[in-house]
């Protein structure tokens, strides 16, 4: 099919508009008029079966239509307003699949909303890769000795917005179907090829610190219309546009867009919706990871980050709470001074302030979801904390015995990550033990007994790691006695224990050997005494 066909089938005249002949001897005049009317032909129309030829028409003139004629005016003094009309007709394309918008601050809809939009985006998809693998094909191919670079110009002026397009209907949503996420993916492929990168990353950011060709900045501007505070809830696309693209960006680039990227951070993560607010979290903690801290103190960032998410540590959510405490360990290395390097008497500081909090609610905790949740966390704080530990070691020693006496299911998470918390409380905070060997033992006899003895459909692997914890505990914490628990242990009555219990104790007995890095002669007993 050749232009006039294409033009036909349109219903474009190809020789006059609106009275006025169109000259073919000016190829930019054409292709801005045509295209121009494609696009209000287009956005006119309201058959979607209409719509759908004019598609499959613009997708076979943009594959198949002249390079000159598509492309070279860009080399000349009507190169903008070419650039023009092809970026409105991609917003036409691109709002034809766009998400139908909330009324509503709930920002849901039905499932049924979405029913046509797939279809659309495979449709727009096919046209749009047309349209970029042809900008890509074309750069060396154009008459004009200078063309080259105007070319390259469209394509960079077109890609935010393919950008956008391809993560919104690449991702596993309710609006999206292996069709459309295909194709899509294949948009977002041919985008990042046509800008010589080799992943979204480095499309986004550039090469290098010193190339400036990276869409960020421009990525960020078409949202941020969408992301203002009374309206960004009413398209469920944009926060997952905005999640993704700052995921993919990393140390140094994030800093210079900081300004971008917290405020809607803090939007998401402040709504009432748990899953906006895990979405907000997620987002934070990217930030915290990826942006110095220094640039994080500045303007006092890092102490509004902070009441964000220490406030969420009330909330009985496990999603939520699974989100918020690595990010808020996180956020305190920023914060304070790492806890292990005190070389004087230290004051209660913000790792006491969620230590404390944290361990309150484990030992009020019934619910077994939110048990283990904290439980999973509990370790990551023992060893975030290290030594500071000791300060809370009266309320951490009752929440790891009653954690310990609690059944938690076939898999047992809550019991393992407990005991995992317990050998590294004893290797941080080991001259402590001393005094709550008794209340240890006692807990860690009665588990390994209930583990050996157990009838539950409890797996053997499982059983066998628990039991194989425990006797590490045990060795643990008679290193940190100086042996005075293999005393303790021969008052065990053998004839009331189980054997497999009677092994464990056996190998804690052969053991004399430490575990763990530093010696007790090797460690500084003063800051203990400082805490």
């Amino acid at each position: 099919m050749d232009l006039p066909d294409i033009l036909q089938s349109l219903r474009i005249c190809g020789g006059t508009e609106g009275g006025s002949p169109i000259s073919w001897d000016c190829p930019s005049l054409a292709v801005v008029k045509v295209l121009s009317q494609i696009k209000d032909l287009f956005q006119a129309e309201a058959s979607p079966r209409t719509k759908e030829d004019i598609l499959k028409s613009i997708q076979h003139l943009l594959a198949t239509g002249d390079s000159h004629w598509l492309f070279s005016d860009c080399c000349n003094n009507e190169g903008t307003s070419v650039r023009r009309v092809y970026l409105d007709l991609t917003s036409a394309l691109t709002q034809y699949a766009a998400l139908p918008p909330c009324e509503t601050d709930s920002g849901e809809l039905p499932t049924s909303s979405y029913a046509l939009i797939p279809q659309k985006a495979v449709k727009v998809s096919a046209v749009l890769l047309s349209l970029i693998k042809r900008l890509e094909d074309s750069k060396d191919l154009v008459s004009c000795s200078r063309a080259a670079t105007p070319v390259k110009s469209l394509a960079l002026r077109l890609m935010p917005s393919l950008f956008v397009f391809a993560v919104i209907h690449s991702q596993d949503e309710p609006w999206t179907s292996t069709q459309s996420k295909q194709a899509a993916g294949e948009l977002l492929s041919a985008t990042i090829q046509a800008a010589g990168c080799t992943s979204a990353a480095e499309l986004l950011c550039g090469k290098s610190r010193d190339d400036d060709s990276g869409i960020l900045g421009s990525v960020l501007e078409m949202l941020k219309p969408e992301l203002k505070k009374d309206i960004w809830m009413r398209n469920q696309a944009t926060k997952h546009i905005f999640s993704w693209t700052l995921t993919q960006v990393s140390r140094p680039w994030l800093s210079e867009f900081l300004d971008h990227v917290f405020p809607p951070s803090l939007l998401f993560s402040d709504d009432y919706r748990t899953e906006n607010e895990v979405l907000g979290v997620h987002c934070l903690r990217h930030i915290i990871l990826n942006v110095p801290a220094a640039d994080l103190r500045q303007y006092n960032r890092a102490e509004v980050l902070y009441h964000a998410l220490f406030k969420h540590l009330y909330k009985s959510d496990p999603q939520l709470i699974e989100a918020v405490l690595p990010c808020l360990l996180d956020l305190l290395s920023v914060l304070e001074k790492p806890p292990s390097n005190i070389d004087a008497p230290r004051k209660s500081n913000r790792y006491d302030e969620v230590l404390r909090l944290f361990l309150t609610h484990m030992e009020m905790e019934h619910k077994i979801a939110l048990r283990r949740v904290y439980a999973r966390n509990l370790p990551l704080f023992t060893s975030r904390l290290g030594i500071v530990t000791v300060r809370h070691l009266k309320r951490l020693e009752r929440v790891i015995v009653g954690y310990l006496e609690v059944y938690d299911g076939p898999e047992e998470e809550a019991r393992l990550c407990v005991l995992e918390a317990l050998e590294r409380t004893i290797q941080h905070a080991w001259p402590r033990m001393k005094s709550r060997i008794n209340v240890l033992l006692k807990t860690l006899l009665r588990l390994l007994y209930d583990v050996a003895t157990d009838l539950s459909p409890t797996p053997p692997a499982v059983r066998e790691e628990l039991m194989k914890r425990a006797t590490r505990c045990l060795i643990l914490l008679d290193h940190s006695c100086q042996g005075t628990l293999k005393v303790l242990l021969k008052e065990v009555d053998s004839s009331c224990t189980h054997i497999r219990v009677l092994e464990c104790i056996e190998q804690v007995q052969q053991q004399d050997t430490p575990l763990w890095g530093n010696s007790p002669a090797d460690f500084n007993s003063a800051q203990l005494l400082k805490m």
